[in-house]
């Protein structure tokens, strides 16, 4: 199994990045989070000219953000970055759409946008939006079509398995584990966590600040997919929903996502306290060196063949090397 890493795109993302490779790690995914992080091809463009040897895509990014000719420009640009090491991956929407107040884009948009991003990248014309168009790149302005990239989807359900079979090189997972995921050769999953000493609770200070960020997505998810009632079922679920309730109206998805990926917002804050942090070892990859292994070789029994880590909390480094130092022995 390849051991990879993703960052919520941040300023600081490029020297992340460059660590990641120093460290070992084959691949460096990050986050297409508008709302919340800097530009994600600019990232991956610095990124780029910072390392020689890591794999670099966005994952996941949302096509409803951008233009297809953007993406597929964007896409050429880092494939000539970083030659033979660009992968890119995309999704619905949790994050980069839910936290702006939109729903998940539909699958039929999917289809339709990927099949005109991947016939830009082979230098057609498609049409998008009642328009005929191709990428016109002069030379020195892009490489020379076709770019062969792989392009990765997320999907959870039926349609989206549908549209990663047809049109994607693999299978982005993250959150579950689809039953399809042995479909696939390339599925890298997401994970979030933290490698705990022996005898380290999972309430520590060091649990809270590197694993809570994923344990918190627990939250977000049930209250995205399920609404309230399927938060209040959970542990600290009553203190998490109170918190949020007390945003104004049109405005709870701004409460629960701020801080996603990156630290505990004040809904989280209330349910880690009132008993929520016990779910910690259940909904995010944290235990001790020997747990944590476990559950990564668990996964790749069920088709997982690319662990992407993304390490949280103040210290990136010491997250980084206890995981790859775990998955590794």
């Amino acid at each position: 199994m390849q051991v990879s890493c993703a960052f919520p795109t941040a300023l600081s993302s490029p020297d992340d990045i460059a660590l990641a490779e120093e460290l070992g790690f084959d691949r460096a995914w990050v986050y297409d989070t508008p709302q919340q992080s800097p530009d994600v091809w600019m990232v991956l463009a610095l990124a780029a000219q910072r390392t020689s040897r890591i794999g670099l895509g966005p994952g996941v990014l949302i096509p409803s953000l951008r233009h297809p000719m953007v993406n597929a420009a964007a896409t050429a640009t880092l494939a000539a970055l970083a030659p033979e090491r660009t992968a890119v991956a995309f999704g619905t929407g949790f994050t980069g759409r839910r936290a702006m107040g939109y729903r998940a884009i539909t699958w039929a948009f999917m289809e339709s946008y990927l099949r005109a991003y991947r016939g830009l990248l082979r230098g057609e014309v498609v049409e998008w939006e009642g328009a005929q168009m191709r990428m016109m790149h002069p030379d020195g302005h892009a490489p020379a079509r076709p770019v062969d990239v792989p392009v990765l989807i997320g999907a959870l359900g039926p349609k989206g398995n549908a549209v990663a079979r047809e049109l994607g090189d693999g299978l982005f997972a993250t959150l579950q584990v689809p039953d399809f995921l042995g479909e696939y050769s390339w599925v890298p999953f997401l994970a979030w966590g933290t490698v705990l000493d022996e005898g380290e609770p999972a309430t520590s200070d060091h649990a809270r600040a590197a694993g809570g960020p994923g344990w918190a997505l627990a939250y977000h998810g049930a209250y995205e997919f399920g609404g309230p009632e399927a938060v209040r079922a959970m542990p600290g679920g009553d203190a998490w929903m109170d918190t949020v309730e007390k945003a104004p109206d049109g405005q709870h998805h701004l409460a629960v996502h701020q801080g996603h990926c990156v630290e505990l917002n004040d809904a989280d804050r209330a349910a880690w306290d009132a008993g929520g942090a016990a779910m910690l070892p259940d909904v995010t990859v944290s235990g001790t060196r020997d747990e944590v292994r476990r559950r990564v070789d668990e996964l790749g029994e069920q088709g997982v063949t690319e662990i992407v880590f993304q390490p949280c909390g103040p210290d990136t480094r010491s997250e980084l090397e206890r995981f790859h130092e775990a998955v590794q022995r």
